[in-house]
């Protein structure tokens, strides 16, 4: 069985690392995986990316030129990325007269393929989503329920005005996506939105999470890593991660400061010390009421397993989480983790076992949750028990096998019609 993976990237994001890991979860299991994407970081050789300094240079244009025109007449205090994916590509006549078996969607935006590229491939697809654009109009992520009812005039967001870039997107996906593709999500919840979706209600959907390889990220001794990074070995430490996640409003930074304030006079935090990774140290800082360490960009995976074993408690305070990675690293390197519940991360997180799920956005709960874990993780039984949950849910050999019985049921299926 041969099967082409198509991401944009292959591992710069979440979903490119997501699709990443995805790709060889099926090498570990025997699978002739091959990954083409737009723009390459890895080194594997198991990747593809254009070789023409042209067509580098055209993947590169692209969405700038979408964002700066197309996107631009739309006017929305939705802020995250909208994708019209309007402009045709070369990899579907690439994939088209390739050997594969299977082609694998993963995260295809930023003009990767239009949405009447994705009609025109003729080999059996499955698409596993990382966010909500596959269901939605160009919007990736929404609060607003125009995906379960259908864009129409009347249900636009008052918030919204311009050309409604939304509707236009969803209206052409609706025009050429006649044949239902067998999608895959990370999470339940994301399952439901799907099956509650307009769009994609009568396609097929199956959930299987996001694989992470525990040999590789596993724990390391506490106080090796907190001497590796140069970090007290006598405090309380809590984490909180993500590419520039101060700033992104969905990754709930000013959620976290407030329930750290809301705790400041708790002794379980009164000596505790926060560490930020994913970004570079800002000019005007947080007020908090204790020393914050900023770790900067990292871009190996040994130095954010350290970083989670030096960690007594991991916080994932997003808005939204289709999956949630950083959970699911924090517990294979036996990390408890405190979030929401919301999203994939209730798929993650076992309630007061392997951390702690607040009441979504309630800043005295996400509270209590920090301090609960920290008082009574005795003996890191949560430690141990966040091992085992990643060992037992996300291993890299189960999520690959996962998937093979997909494409096995895809591959019958295109027999039979044929």
């Amino acid at each position: 069985m041969k099967v082409i993976h198509l991401s944009h990237s292959d591992i710069n994001g979440g979903a490119a690392r997501a699709a990443y890991r995805i790709h060889h979860s099926l090498l570990k299991n025997s699978v002739n995986s091959n990954m083409w994407v737009n723009k390459a970081s890895s080194g594997d050789e198991t990747i593809t990316e254009p070789i023409s300094k042209v067509d580098k240079l055209i993947n590169e244009i692209k969405p700038r030129l979408i964002s700066y025109t197309l996107c631009k007449t739309l006017k929305s205090k939705n802020e995250v990325l909208h994708s019209p994916s309007v402009i045709p590509s070369k990899w579907v006549k690439l994939i088209n007269n390739s050997d594969a078996d299977i082609v694998h969607l993963h995260w295809i935006q930023h003009e990767m393929l239009s949405i009447k590229d994705i009609f025109k491939i003729k080999k059996p697809i499955i698409w596993t989503l990382h966010d909500m654009w596959g269901f939605c109009g160009a919007e990736h992520l929404t609060s607003d329920n125009r995906w379960r009812e259908g864009y129409k005039k009347e249900n636009r967001p008052t918030h919204e005005s311009g050309f409604d870039l939304n509707k236009w997107t969803w209206q052409r996906k609706r025009k050429y996506w006649k044949n239902p593709i067998q999608i895959v999500t990370p999470s339940n919840w994301q399952t439901k939105c799907v099956k509650e979706s307009k769009l994609m209600s009568d396609w097929p959907v199956s959930t299987i999470p996001n694989p992470i390889n525990t040999n590789i990220w596993r724990p390391l001794d506490k106080k090796i890593a907190r001497e590796q990074l140069n970090l007290s070995k006598e405090v309380p430490l809590i984490l909180f991660g993500a590419i520039d996640g101060t700033k992104d409003y969905n990754k709930g930074f000013d959620l976290l400061i407030s329930a750290l304030e809301h705790l400041k006079y708790d002794l379980n935090i009164k000596k505790a010390e926060l560490v930020i990774f994913g970004e570079s140290k800002p000019k005007s800082l947080p007020k908090l009421s204790l020393p914050v360490h900023y770790m900067g960009h990292l871009h190996d995976d040994l130095s954010i397993r350290i970083l989670y074993s030096a960690a007594d408690v991991t916080l994932v305070p997003s808005r939204f989480e289709a999956f949630g990675q950083t959970a699911s690293e924090a517990h294979a390197c036996g990390t408890p983790v405190v979030s929401f519940d919301i999203g994939g991360l209730k798929d993650i997180i076992e309630h007061k076992k392997t951390g702690y799920l607040a009441k979504a956005f309630d800043i005295k709960d996400l509270a209590k949750g920090i301090s609960w874990v920290l008082e009574n993780n005795k003996n890191d039984k949560f430690n141990e028990a966040a091992r085992d949950r990643a060992i037992n849910k996300f291993r890299e050999e189960t999520i690959g096998d996962a998937y093979i019985k997909i494409y096995d049921k895809i591959l019958s299926r295109s027999k039979n019609n044929d």
